[in-house]
């Protein structure tokens, strides 16, 4: 006799949410300024605003930009924003910072579209394990808006979850 294999896991009221999901697939690159700089040190206007007219902004289509100057110069801030303001037509995101302030502004960006209602009194599992790298931040940024709307938060798969928050039954 052979008895029925039950998946309890595919049959239990568990929600997953999976926050590599969320990521954006587009190309991460870096726009150092560093490369329109006089002598290394300065940035002159007259010089800096003639590339930025005849530069080939279309290379950035689709892509996310991390806007920085790797080194110790004199940057007055308009010039990012000029850069700004030609990336905003062609990038898909742009934010002054290295690649880990632009992982975390998408990641950021991702998390507030999500609609936080469908997790209402839910038992949500916080994916844990995946083929693409989650910056931590983005576990800490999903607590903050489960909380308030799920009956229980865990962390891991499905089939082995680490227990996080369960909402206390007089709330």
């Amino acid at each position: 006799m052979s008895e029925e294999i039950i998946n309890r896991v595919a049959q239990s009221a568990l929600v997953t949410l999976n926050l590599e999901l969320l990521l954006h697939p587009g190309e991460r690159v870096v726009y150092d300024i560093k490369d329109n700089l006089f002598q290394g040190l300065i940035l002159r206007e007259k010089d800096f605003r003639a590339f930025v007219k005849d530069h080939d902004w279309s290379q950035y289509a689709g892509k996310n930009v991390a806007i920085t100057c790797s080194v110790d110069a004199i940057v007055p801030t308009w010039a990012y924003m000029l850069l700004a303001s030609k990336l905003q037509n062609h990038a898909n995101y742009y934010v002054f910072g290295d690649l880990e302030d632009l992982e975390q502004a998408l990641m950021q960006e991702a998390i507030a579209k999500v609609d936080m209602e469908e997790y209402r009194d839910a038992k949500v599992v916080v994916k844990g394990c995946g083929s693409i790298p989650v910056p931590t931040y983005a576990y800490v940024e999903v607590m903050r808006k489960l909380l308030p709307v799920a009956a229980s938060i865990m962390y891991g798969e499905p089939c082995s979850t680490v227990p996080i928050y369960k909402k206390p039954k007089n709330a």
